[in-house]
């Protein structure tokens, strides 16, 4: 009866196991499918027409056909379950669409189904705070900032994404997005939120992260963003924040002082940082405390995340900016090198 009993729980275990792999394969061919066919860079349009009483596998074949989705069948299904919107059901409206190769799935679905037959491009800077987001986005007229700001908040969407903070500063990705006029709010959180966690498990190592640990990283990220004007640059500014961080030292970033001014206090961008400034008392001042800031202090850009994650191996420690034309700065081992780099650029920042 045991043998008999061990050989049931084994099956049932392979059972799970094999199930487990495919719900895993599953996942990952949907993330997949569901991404833009190109990048922004290399992204062309299409016009398409979709008749009155025009059927959902129809339009599905057609955007196959044009290029502009990676499966047919994909989006077919997800327009039949209501992937995206379980709390309306899909509803195909005719009319002339514009639409690029480099929308994701859900932003075809979405404008499928407004009515709305052209779309509004967006494009979001790297390195910009969710509060100037939001500004774009209402001064494009996609939706208020009030709301966009609100669901930024919302504690079902945070805890649906799994970011262990109180908003999503630093996971709406930077990028040219496809909007129409008078979107939910909710909806556009989402689909920067969703480019976010495409773009960012394209970088090795991320997708073995914890919630917290990814959000350790963005926070860095986020700062290296502010900081670097130079790409090549990018992971030697982290490297001596790294450094810096593994001894228990300060960052001493002027971004944090930057971000508690104008997102914190809602003063305008200083023309410089002052004495009393880096005194602030604010989990954001890393003049004053060492480790990281007490989040994310920007949207930082695939650069910045790459060099977080893979810092270069320096035994830098300081950094100043020594060539504003070019953006580029000098790098130093200990403090008297960087006195010395500092003194011969009377207008540079650094720390």
């Amino acid at each position: 009866m045991k043998r008999i009993l061990y050989k049931i729980v084994v099956f049932f275990t392979w059972i799970l196991a094999a199930l487990s792999i495919l719900f895993v394969a599953a996942f990952g061919m949907w993330a997949y499918i569901a991404k833009p066919v190109d990048s922004a860079g290399n992204s062309r349009f299409e016009k398409i027409s979709v008749p009155s009483g025009a059927s959902v596998r129809k339009i599905s074949l057609l955007l196959k056909e044009k290029g502009l989705v990676k499966s047919a069948d994909a989006f077919y299904y997800a327009a039949r379950f209501n992937v995206f919107d379980r709390t309306k059901p899909f509803r195909l409206k005719s009319g002339s669409y514009t639409l690029s190769t480099s929308m994701g799935m859900k932003e075809i679905y979405q404008i499928l189904q407004s009515g709305a037959s052209e779309y509004i491009s967006v494009v979001v800077p790297e390195g910009l705070t969710m509060s100037k987001i939001a500004r774009i986005l209402e001064d494009k007229n996609i939706c208020s900032a009030e709301d966009f700001l609100f669901f930024c908040k919302d504690s079902e969407l945070l805890e649906k994404y799994k970011i262990p903070a109180k908003n999503f500063e630093g996971y709406l990705f930077p990028d040219t997005y496809f909007f129409i006029a008078q979107m939910e709010a909710k909806d556009v959180v989402e689909i920067m939120a969703d480019n976010f966690f495409s773009k960012s498990a394209e970088i090795s190592g991320v997708k073995d992260l914890s919630p917290s640990e990814l959000h350790e990283f963005v926070t860095l990220a986020s700062v290296v963003e502010r900081e670097y004007r130079v790409k090549s640059e990018a992971p030697l500014i982290s490297s001596v924040f790294t450094n810096r961080l593994k001894h228990g030292i300060g960052l001493y970033s002027c971004a944090t002082i930057e971000y508690i001014l104008t997102e914190i206090q809602g003063k305008p961008h200083p023309d410089r940082i002052t004495y009393d400034d880096l005194k602030i008392d604010s989990p954001y001042n890393t003049y004053k405390w060492a480790g990281l800031p007490a989040g994310p202090i920007s949207n930082p850009g695939l650069v910045a995340l790459s060099a977080a994650l893979n810092p270069a191996k320096t035994d830098y420690y300081f950094f100043v900016l020594t060539d504003p034309a070019t953006g580029r700065h000098t790098f130093s081992k200990n403090f008297d090198q960087h006195k010395a780099a500092e003194n011969t650029n009377y207008y540079s920042k650094g720390f």
